[in-house]
Order: structure tokens, then C-alpha cells, then sequence
């Protein structure tokens, strides 16, 4: 069955969806899970994709375009046209490794920071997707990192909030006009 929300993998001009900014009181806020999923819902994907796509992102969770929905999407190949994109809806995560790993990680909500993050290694976690299917998937690498950090974004939490060495962090997010104020240590 071929994706309800499938776009151009495109920068658009306008994109349809305005991003917010560590700082901003939205991105604390935790989204409300989806009761329904119906074309409302396919169109914000759709709309989150585009806007994704047009700053360059693989991955983006409703509340950093000021919704409040448990909905992220995901694609780590943008330039691969026949790559499908993944649509988590109501995404809960069922277990994690013991596993940890450090890498990097940047976020289309603080552009420019990109600071080393420590994660679970592996991800299992259940969602519906965009038929309101019910589903699981155990992700690991980059595509487990992006699950992890868009969750997150669901929770009010922003990656910064996971980083470790506060003075690197101070002075990185300075250094692109935000302030270390905005950061809510969860480590």
C-alpha cells in the first residue's frame, strides 16, 4: 500500500509549517496522544515533511512546529526519492538496550549546535502509523538515535537537556545565539 503522506522531497520556499526555538515555551510542553487517525493527521504529517525537508532534517516532532500531537516524522535519506518516510503516531518505547553510545546530534530547533548525546544503543517501540495500524520496530544507529530524539521532542525534553558537559554546552549554544537558560538538565 503505497504511503498516505508521501511529498516531494523538496526545499519549498515557504515551507507550510513555521519551526520554534530552544527557548521557546511550546517545546516544553508534552504532546497529547492522537485519538484518531484520519486524514487531519495524515496532512500534518505531510505538512511536517515538507517543512522537514525544506530545513534539511531527518527527523521532526509535531511540538517543534507549535502542535501538540504525538506525531513524529522520520526519513534519513532525503535524497533518496524512493525512500519512504516513517510516521510514528503515539510512539511509546517498549525497551531499551543496556547498551549505551555517545554520538553526536543536532536538532532543527537549536540550528547550528551539534553536541555528543549519550543513548540507549537499541530502541523497541510500538506506534500506529499512518493508517492507524498498530506496529513495533527495533531501530539501532542513526535511525534509533532520531527515534529516541524525536520521543523527546513528545516529552518537552530537547536533546541539550541530555548533554553532559554543561561549559561546552553554554558556550556552543551562546556562540548561536541561545541561551544556556533555556537548557532543563535531565542528566
Amino acid at each position: 500500500m503505497p504511503s498516505e503522506v508521501a511529498v516531494e522531497k523538496k526545499k519549498l520556499q515557504n515551507p507550510p509549517l513555521e519551526l520554534h526555538y530552544l527557548g521557546d515555551r511550546v517545546l516544553r510542553q508534552g504532546a497529547k496522544r492522537v485519538t484518531k487517525v484520519d486524514e487531519e493527521i495524515r496532512k500534518l504529517a505531510r505538512e511536517m515533511l515538507q517543512t522537514m525537508y525544506s530545513q534539511d532534517g531527518i527527523g521532526l516532532a509535531a511540538p517543534q512546529v507549535g502542535i501538540h500531537k504525538q506525531v513524529i516524522v522520520i526519513d534519513l535519506e532525503p535524497d533518496n526519492a524512493a525512500n519512504s518516510p516513517l510516521v510514528l503516531i503515539n510512539p511509546t518505547i517498549k525497551q531499551v538496550s543496556r547498551d549505551i553510545c555517545v554520538a553526536q546530534e543536532g536538532c532543527l530547533s537549536i540550528p547550528g549546535v551539534y553536541m555528543d548525546v549519550k543513548r540507549p544503543e537499541v530502541v523497541e517501540i510500538s506506534y500506529k502509523d499512518e493508517y492507524g495500524r498498530p506496529k513495533t520496530l527495533k531501530a539501532s544507529d542513526l535511525l534509533g538515535r532520531c527515534i529516541q530524539h524525536e520521543i523527546d521532542h513528545l516529552n518537552g525534553v530537547v536533546f541539550v537537556d541530555r548533554v553532559e558537559n554543561s561549559l561546552a554546552l553554554a558556550q556552543e549554544l551562546s556562540k548561536y545565539g541561545f541561551s544556556y537558560q533555556a537548557v532543563k538538565s535531565v542528566v
